[in-house]
């Protein structure tokens, strides 16, 4: 064991470069939450999957686009009973114009700007620069109606 000898005077100041250091630079730290780069917009969108207009959703692994969210929104029907949704912001660069996601081929979806594809399971990133997922919003089905919100 290694004993110090230190005056009061160094003991204390000691003791306040530690509280210094755990004040600055533990604390802050603990719980911090890394936030989405897809900004926060309020969704409640309330469809009929047995209405025409949304016959691309009938088959698992269909898919339709819509109007909502930051940059739209993708509903993808994951199985018989269970949808997932997402914008269709690209979380690498979302504020860009070209930063959408344009190209969805089940269970794929790509930016054609930068690449960045994910799958439409659960968002995760499948390749490209991408470091976030994209970002999902809840779904609730019963059946002919699907809620979608935040």
């Amino acid at each position: 064991m290694i004993a110090f000898n230190l005056t009061k005077n160094n003991q204390k100041q000691a003791i306040s470069v530690l509280i210094v250091f755990v004040v600055f630079f533990l604390i802050p730290s603990c719980g911090k939450e890394v936030q989405h780069p897809v900004p926060h917009v309020q969704v409640n969108i309330q469809i009929n999957v047995e209405s025409p207009q949304f016959i691309e959703l009938n088959p698992v692994h269909g898919w339709v686009s819509l109007t909502g969210g930051f940059a739209g929104i993708i509903i993808f029907r994951w199985s018989i009973d269970e949808f997932r949704a997402f914008d269709r912001a690209c979380p690498h660069h979302p504020f860009d114009q070209c930063g959408r996601i344009t190209s969805v081929d089940p269970p794929l979806a790509t930016c054609q700007c930068c690449q960045s594809t994910f799958v439409l399971l659960d968002g995760s990133v499948f390749s490209g620069p991408s470091r976030f997922p994209l970002k999902q919003y809840r779904t609730s089905f019963q059946h002919p109606w699907l809620v979608v919100t935040n």
